[in-house]
């Protein structure tokens, strides 16, 4: 009978920790799926401001090989 209340009494200790990995586990995942969002949203507005810095060196005049004013 020892043998059984040995096995019991481990088991006992394994359920807390398995209850708080399992916790653990699920905030991590919690958290990694809330970075890949604003890694996804920054990427995003990355691309926007990108397309409008082009849109706006494309809009810009040509320097020009003039003197400047003061020569």
């Amino acid at each position: 009978m020892s043998d059984v209340k040995m096995l019991s009494e481990r088991i006992d200790a394994l359920e807390p920790r398995l209850a708080f990995q399992d916790d653990t586990i699920e905030t991590l995942n919690q958290t990694i799926t809330d970075q890949w969002k604003q890694i996804d949203a920054l990427t995003r507005q990355m691309a926007a401001m990108n397309e409008r810095l082009q849109e706006a060196e494309a809009q810009a005049p040509a320097p020009g090989n003039e003197r400047p004013p003061h020569y």
